[in-house]
């Protein structure tokens, strides 16, 4: 199987497909009946062909995307393999850092750069997968949303991190408060992402941007990197932590179970506070 830009597929991990092209990789979420929903397989598929392609000399640049209508509607609640704590609730800080945190810290510890190509929704996990990279390109029909608010949670995956230090406090805030779909247009404009083409093209774009970076000065590209996590995410790990830690405890409150129970219901939640 080839893209049009004469990516190959390398290997198939069922949920995880790679692509490879010189000295270019791809990494394809590959759950598109569920819109690319992150399951506990898909995340450790994904963390381990991140920390695979970074510690690969051959690979120079990585592009992320996802197959079918979207690239991540973000984590899979309905995910009846989830681990549970002793009392009974989601664990989701063991889930959180067994899992999605190598895969944020390791895009960023890369030494080499990643862009992600985004259409359709970049929600939740998906949009903290999105915004972790390099360079985010997206489709004009594509929309980023901090939807954990809507079901009781706190953001997560770095969002507290690479939000506000894309697009400042007050946009960050607003993102993470009301829960609302920002079009893709408005994230450019606002500074969140990169680039927007119209929707036949991006995976086009995007695949000759990876090339393109794939040939240049890959130590430069290192060195840039480092620089700018020194400056913007020194405190990242610790961010991840409490964010895992303050996840935790919503993911045992009444609220989340409401908001869990009213997305399965297709209804409106009614939050109490408690």
């Amino acid at each position: 199987m080839a893209t049009d830009s004469g990516f190959e597929l390398d290997r198939d991990l069922d949920v995880i497909r790679i692509y490879r092209r010189g000295a270019a990789a791809k990494i394809e979420l590959n759950r598109p009946d569920r819109m690319n929903a992150w399951n506990a397989e898909l995340g450790e598929r994904l963390r381990d062909s991140v920390l695979e392609l970074a510690a690969d000399p051959a690979v120079r640049a990585v592009l992320v995307s996802g197959a079918g209508r979207s690239f991540s509607s973000g984590a899979d609640i309905r995910d009846d393999s989830a681990e549970r704590t002793p009392e009974g609730h989601p664990d989701v800080h063991k889930a959180l850092t067994e899992r999605y945190h190598p895969i944020i810290t390791g895009i960023r510890d890369m030494p080499k750069p990643v862009v992600a190509a985004v259409h359709g929704a970049a929600a939740g996990i998906g949009c903290s997968l999105a915004l972790s990279c390099d360079l985010v390109l997206a489709a004009e029909s594509a929309y980023f949303l901090l939807a954990f608010v809507n079901i009781g949670l706190v953001p997560d995956g770095g969002s507290t991190l690479l939000v506000p230090t894309r697009v400042g406090f007050a946009r960050a805030a607003e993102l993470a408060l009301l829960g609302e779909r920002l079009p893709a247009q408005a994230a450019l404009e606002w500074g969140l992402i990169n680039r927007v083409f119209p929707d036949d093209a991006l995976a086009s774009e995007a695949e000759q941007l990876t090339l393109r970076l794939a040939e240049g000065p890959t130590r430069s590209y290192a060195g840039a990197k480092r620089a700018l996590n020194a400056w913007l995410y020194g405190r990242m790990h610790e961010q991840l932590e409490l964010e895992a830690q303050l996840q935790g405890e919503m993911a045992a409150s009444a609220d989340f179970a409401e908001g869990v129970a009213a997305f399965a219901q297709k209804r409106r939640p009614h939050f109490t506070g408690a």
